[in-house]
């Protein structure tokens, strides 16, 4: 058999830290270990561990974290340290820079995509279903 490829955060086994989908943050979120968000969050990130913004998380400001998987909505902006995943039901208005990004068809970027490595922006065709 061979070995499906898994995203990162199907790996995490550190305890997330959740905004959940009827929460709304309001200032500056900063902290270590992974995100989900399924909320809103209104403010800027520093995010020291992963990201994972579901199809219901909005994020209105600009975020800076080591990895994400995006299947929301950002206003403002994306800086990933190491690997970014944009997920076909993402919305990102705002420059996105990232070492390595892989894209779904379907989702939209509108602003400024900067790959930071050698590594070319990866297209590719979604084959997991949206989950809320």
């Amino acid at each position: 058999m061979t070995e499906h490829k898994r995203r990162f955060f199907d790996r995490i086994t550190a305890t997330p830290t959740f905004i959940g989908a009827d929460s709304v943050v309001v200032g500056n979120v900063r902290g270590a270990g992974p995100f989900v968000v399924s909320g809103a969050v209104h403010g800027d990130g520093e995010i020291q561990g992963g990201l994972n913004l579901s199809v219901t998380g909005q994020w209105h400001g600009h975020v800076h974290a080591e990895q994400a998987v995006i299947a929301g909505r950002i206003e403002g902006g994306l800086t990933v340290r190491d690997k970014l995943e944009i997920g076909y039901t993402a919305v990102i208005r705002g420059r996105v820079s990232a070492r390595t990004i892989a894209i779904a068809e379907g989702a939209i970027v509108e602003g400024e995509i900067e790959v930071t490595s050698d590594a070319p922006l990866h297209r590719f065709e979604e084959k997991r279903t949206a989950r809320e």
